[in-house]
């Protein structure tokens, strides 16, 4: 564990960004705050390095012992698996069949209030961060080489019905904010737009069974305001494997398992929600503004 996680870190040191410090904006381009990344390092003792998915993925596979890794290979009977396998991992996503097999519908999905788009355009920006306006949000993330990461997150109904053209009613939300927004909209392509509902999931009771553990999102599925999805995905891998790590005792490793994990990552899945309700607030944005300020001067959840 040790040996994969040296290497890991290495690669997305090399092959990721260091972020810059950012901000968070009104529609105008006027500063709302500024996101103090050093403090960032100066508490923990590194930096914060931006890392694509792809990058992410490539890593991870490439640590894994010869073709053990199968695509595309749904799984249908949980309780066989558990049969077979002396641990079962639900690391299966916000949509978790693993989860189901446990719980059924007692814990459901929950809409967030927000739809959500996404994707990467082939333009540069110098800095990323965020702006918010009323009861909508758009954020950059550059990736260097020529390319940025974006989201836009508008306040919605359930069931709203989705756009005929998603880039033209991108253009009709931001199209008048501050620059490089607009600049970047006249980049994007019809296919290059991903639209969803944001959803998170009714905190769990406990992240495992016998020999099953949730993993991620499949036990914590939170909104993406804080960015901590795949985060705290890793971190609980770690924690599973360092309780695995030396006893042959699986459903009492995975109980401290989840007394490390539980508690800890429901704490960011609700201040994610909570953060989530803030930038997509419609009135009184002054004091919604002075709670921002105020969140982040008390440094994110433990």
């Amino acid at each position: 564990m040790r040996r994969w996680s040296a290497a890991a870190s290495a690669v997305w040191r090399r092959r990721g960004r260091r972020q810059a410090t950012g901000s968070i904006r009104r529609p105008d381009g006027s500063r709302i705050v500024t996101i103090d990344v050093d403090r960032l390092e100066r508490r923990h003792g590194e930096p914060v390095h931006l890392v694509t998915r792809p990058v992410l993925l490539a890593a991870l596979a490439g640590a894994l012992p010869g073709p053990v890794l199968r695509l595309a290979t749904p799984v249908a009977d949980v309780p066989a698996l558990v049969e077979a396998y002396d641990l079962v991992v639900g690391a299966d996503g916000i949509g978790s069949v693993v989860r189901a097999a446990l719980y059924g519908d007692r814990y459901p999905l929950r809409y967030a209030g927000t739809v959500a788009w996404r994707g990467v355009a082939d333009i540069e920006v110098p800095v990323g961060g965020e702006t918010w306006g009323r009861g909508r949000k758009f954020g950059l993330t550059p990736e260097g080489s020529g390319r940025t990461n974006w989201y836009a997150a508008v306040a919605l109904p359930a069931g709203h019905p989705p756009p005929v053209d998603d880039r033209a009613e991108l253009r009709r939300l931001f199209d008048d904010w501050h620059q490089p927004i607009p600049r970047l909209l006249d980049a994007l392509t019809p296919d290059g737009i991903l639209r969803h509902e944001v959803h998170d999931l009714t905190p769990l009771p406990c992240y495992v069974s016998s020999r099953v553990a949730l993993l991620g999102d499949a036990a914590h599925a939170m909104t993406p305001d804080l960015g901590q999805g795949a985060c705290q995905a890793l971190i609980d891998a770690v924690a599973l494997a360092g309780c695995l790590r030396d006893t042959t005792d699986v459903p009492g490793a995975l109980r401290a398992y989840d007394r490390l994990r539980r508690r800890s990552t429901q704490r960011i899945a609700a201040a994610a929600r909570w953060a989530a309700r803030l930038s997509q607030a419609r009135r009184l944005l002054p004091v919604r503004n002075a709670a921002l300020r105020l969140a982040l001067a008390a440094g994110p959840p433990a």
